[in-house]
């Protein structure tokens, strides 16, 4: 059981962005798009996003990739041949930052920066069984 793990993650590369300051609910309608697609497209997808959070996840996904590089040398037509998907893409909840804000009748609103992390785990694509 093990030594299948850890063929597993010889084969997957993880990258994390930490901290990111934008709200979770923003990034996740990004991430939303590229899950389970080939990793050239999504670029693509990113690259011709208006959300600003693509600009963030098309950094973090080059990085993916480049670990991916890194871990299957002997991989290398893999990413070429459009086989690399992007297995999981999860946002988590980061810190939240509280602030006050003066309202009306000497009150104080509260105002809540709020921050997510990021993690995206690119993996080969199964062969279709028949």
């Amino acid at each position: 059981m093990a030594e299948k793990l850890k063929e597993q993650k010889k084969v997957t590369a993880v990258a994390k962005l930490n901290d990111v300051p934008s709200s979770p609910r923003k990034m996740r309608l990004v991430a939303d798009i590229i899950r389970g697609v080939e990793v050239n497209k999504a670029l693509d997808i990113l690259r011709f996003s208006k959300k600003e959070a693509s600009n963030k996840l098309e950094k973090l996904l080059r990085s993916a990739i480049a670990n991916w590089e890194a871990k299957n040398q002997d991989k290398a037509q893999e990413l070429d041949n459009g086989n690399v998907i992007v297995k999981t893409i999860m946002v988590d909840e980061g810190r939240t930052l509280k602030r006050i804000r003066p309202c009306p009748q000497g009150r104080a609103g509260r105002i809540r920066k709020r921050s997510n992390h990021v993690t995206v785990i690119l993996d080969v694509k199964k062969p279709v069984e028949e």
